[in-house]
């Protein structure tokens, strides 16, 4: 190869791109096979990256610059072909290049899996602040699992979700990195030895603990224009002893590997099942294993510069995405005190300075907490730690209160019972110097409610940064004919502020613009009906109302809600009592927990409705509805941007700020959506005119709860409209060959077990569907609407939450 053959020019490209087919596939040129052009295309790419990486690191060296590490169970990157193509400037060299051999880009697209590496919103908003900080120039590091089969692959077969392994792995991904050479030694289990020091001072040795390797695989993360290029770090779990060759001469083979087996799995797949025992201690070893690993590396870079732990704190900061992180507190007190042997109160003042720690939820299900008696068998010196922080925390609280007993037992790290249980959030707000919400309604619900005595304490520790998503993954290349009309008018400076679309605002009532505006939706919306026709065999009307319902299947999202809904339309049409104006396809996707029971009937009641109206004639170009399996991140890449309508119809106050609500309104939907999460700061940049709003308040539903008033036979008894929806259930509509299916549904109504409040927003939620309809009709007004939403999203870049936690939090600077 040539001695240019990384630079950005076609023929070093195609160079680059020829050298991969022959010498890294062994491939006659030129190929027609897609697979071996992802690849070589892959490999190309990766070439340049690594050599970024390179230069990277040593602007950071120079500049002795702060390091942010972000440790999370999820990074849901998708696919990174096409994502590097852009950050990198070079997807319309490449897809010439690989023009001129007769090959299709987006074929080539196509052959990549998504990286099986997260589930949802807290896995994608991870994947977008690695992909801001890399083009803010902010030493910004993401600490990972290495997940061999992710969550699972989706299949729904009658209606039933399945389970399949996601073996997204299976050709193995070009953009991974492998370093043996950084491996880490991860001690677990074992037993506690209470022993004294030379000077009587209790001196606990861990002993008898078995050994996990942790192996690191690297992949680069550029960022928008290729200058700066960081990484996400991902470890798999080996053995320390891969093959018993004594066991094996005996003639037992299966265990000869038994310990490789055992210790592969721990990271096999995302979230084992938690319902179950193994799969409870499963989850606990993955949490420990990621914060084993990721803190030893982190130590191990630091110490490469420094001889000592003084700067620890001004150099490192570490960002904990959510509770599943919160052991890095207990595992870094570890690490200074049992292997560096600093001081309890040295290590304690490093550890707060370095520790910040990020609330993505309030449902109490999912504020983590682990049994004593697990964590004692599992990381036996971990749980002193903890028990020695819990025991000066609390000191401290009873110094400042020392009659409120029930205070102090409210704010113990400890959970008091017959099954004693470890509160993690409490551990990772009581080690951390920071705690933040991620919009400003779930900040707010945090402060007054669940950690109220926390922040009573220590209000200086609290802070809401909205969150945000990348514009150059969710418009640039998601939205490619969008993004060029808004470069046409603008410039292209909103690819890295996007604050600037404000400045597209006049062409709102241009009716030229209106035009190419709609002709973009109505393309995208062409091509997301023949994804609908391939994988969900529905015929759909592509010039319907996209009304589209996309996240984790939960109560609380309440796909209900919008099922009941349908079920109402579906009832006034074919009775009779509503003549449709507006044609209407409604679009569901996302996956249930594998344990989630009620998640997997809403699924299979989505199924059935659907099975009906579909198959009913009288409304063959009135109403469809969809449900596309194994929602992910490229999926969504198709379905945003054909989206007329987004629903964001959580219960109010239970969704901590959502992300794919500023997908839609990025990409030109209109929000239906009740004051939950970031739907309130949408509602105030967009303005009520642009987005449709109903629904109970947080604060009256808290009211409700609390005074116990929330009956809802009352609802049933009282209107005619919920009665006629809820007797479905009863009456066996929509499952005649299976009698009783849904009758739980009926019963929980019945028996006052609405926890999230689907009829008192069902008839109010009705009323603005009819307001949608009747907008929808309006063409120009609606276009409007929707260019306008596109102007004001600015807001919602992650470029601009992460400044803000570089400025309020990390107080890390970028370094040009």
């Amino acid at each position: 190869m040539t001695r240019n053959y990384l630079d950005n020019s076609r023929a070093a490209l195609k160079e680059s791109m020829d050298y991969h087919l022959r010498c890294s596939l062994c491939r006659e040129t030129p190929s027609k096979d897609y697979r071996d052009h992802f690849l070589a295309t892959a490999f190309s790419l990766r070439d340049r990256m690594t050599e970024k990486i390179l230069q990277t690191e040593r602007r950071y060296q120079e500049a002795g610059a702060k390091r942010v590490y972000y440790l999370s169970m999820e990074f849901l990157i998708g696919r990174l072909l096409g994502d590097s193509l852009y950050n990198l400037g070079l997807f319309d060299l490449c897809r010439d290049v690989l023009s001129e051999a007769g090959i299709d880009i987006d074929e080539v697209r196509e052959q990549e899996n998504d990286a099986g590496l997260g589930n949802g919103g807290l896995g994608r908003l991870a994947a977008c602040f690695l992909d801001s900080m890399a083009t803010l120039d902010i030493p910004g590091f993401g600490y990972g699992i290495h997940y061999e089969y992710g969550l699972f692959k989706q299949e729904v077969d009658n209606g039933y979700q399945k389970e399949k392994p996601d073996n997204w792995l299976a050709e193995f991904s070009p953009w991974e990195i492998k370093r043996p050479d950084e491996k880490c030694i991860v001690p677990i289990y074992g037993r506690i030895e209470h022993f004294q020091d030379r000077a009587g001072e209790y001196n606990p040795m861990w002993l008898d603990w078995k050994v996990i390797m942790g192996i690191p695989f690297d992949i680069p993360v550029v960022g928008y224009g290729g200058k700066t290029v960081n990484w996400l770090r991902l470890y798999g779990a080996g053995s320390s002893t891969d093959f018993d060759i004594q066991i094996f001469n005996e003639g037992d083979y299966f265990r000869a590997v038994e310990q490789k087996v055992s210790s592969e799995t721990i990271t096999k797949m995302l979230y084992p099942r938690d319902t179950l025992k193994s799969g409870k201690e499963l989850r606990l070893v993955q949490e420990y294993f990621l914060v084993a690993c990721s803190l030893r590396d982190i130590v191990r870079r630091y110490l490469k510069d420094h001889g000592d732990f003084d700067r620890f704190s001004d150099s490192v900061a570490i960002q904990m995405n959510d509770t599943h992180p919160s052991l890095a507190v207990a595992e870094l007190m570890r690490l200074l005190v049992d292997e560096y042997a600093l001081p309890w109160d040295s290590a304690w003042e490093i550890t707060q300075r370095t520790m910040a720690y990020t609330n993505h939820t309030i449902l109490s299900e999912a504020l983590e907490k682990w049994p004593v008696s697990l964590l004692e068998r599992v990381i036996p010196r971990h749980l002193q730690i903890i028990y020695e922080i819990n025991s000066r925390f609390l000191a401290t609280v009873a110094s400042l209160h020392p009659s409120d007993i029930d205070l102090i037992r409210r704010m113990s790290l400890i959970e008091e019972g017959e099954n004693k249980q470890v509160r993690m959030a409490h551990l990772a707000m009581v080690g951390s110097h920071s705690i933040n919400g991620v919009s400003a309604l779930h900040t707010e619900i945090l402060m007054k409610n669940n950690f109220s005595d926390f922040h009573a304490l220590w209000p200086e520790r609290f802070v809401s940064i909205t969150n945000g998503i990348t514009q150059r993954r969710w418009l640039l290349k998601s939205n490619p004919q969008l993004a060029g009309l808004i470069s046409e008018k603008i410039g292209d400076s909103w690819i890295t502020d996007l604050a600037q679309l404000k400045r597209l605002e006049s062409c709102a009532d241009d009716p030229d613009f209106q035009d190419r505006f709609r002709g973009i939706k109505r393309a995208n919306k062409e091509a997301l009906s023949r994804i609908i026709s391939r994988t969900a065999w529905v015929s759909v009307n592509p010039d319907s109302l996209f009304d589209v319902h996309v996240k984790r299947i939960h109560e609380y999202k309440r796909q209900l809600l919008k099922i009941m809904h349908i079920i109402y339309e579906y009832l006034q049409i074919v009775r009779g009592e509503k003549t449709p104006t507006v044609a209407k396809t409604y679009i569901f996707g996302g996956k249930a927990a594998p344990g989630y029971w009620v998640a997997k009937q809403i699924i299979k009641l989505i199924h059935n409705v659907g099975q009906v109206i579909n198959s009913d004639k009288r409304l063959q170009d009135i109403m469809k509805v969809v449900f596309l399996p194994d929602y992910r991140v490229s999926l969504a890449e198709k379905i945003i941007p054909a989206a007329d309508l987004s629903e964001q119809i959580s219960m109010a106050g239970t969704e901590a700020s959502g992300t794919g609500n500023m997908k839609f309104m990025l990409n030109g939907a209109l929000t239906v959506g009740t004051l939950d999460g970031a739907n309130v700061e949408m509602l105030q940049e967009s303005g009520e005119d642009n987005i449709f709003i109903f629904g109970l308040k947080a604060g009256e539903i808290e009211e409700m709860q609390r005074a116990n008033t929330y009956r809802p036979t009352e609802y049933y008894r009282s209107y005619p409209e919920i009665r006629m929806v809820v007797d479905t259930f009863r009456d066996n509509v929509f499952c005649p060959s299976e009698p009783g299916l849904f009758q739980w549904i009926y019963s929980r109504f019945m028996h006052e077990e609405d926890t999230y409040f689907h009829l008192p927003d069902l008839l109010e939620y009705i009323r603005i569907q009819e307001k949608i309809e009747e907008e929808y009709r309006d063409t120009a007004s609606w276009t409007k609407k929707a260019i306008f939403n596109v102007t004001r999203s600015g807001k919602f870049s992650s470029d601009r939450a992460i400044s803000e936690y570089a400025g309020l939090i990390w107080k890390v600077e970028a370094v040009k």
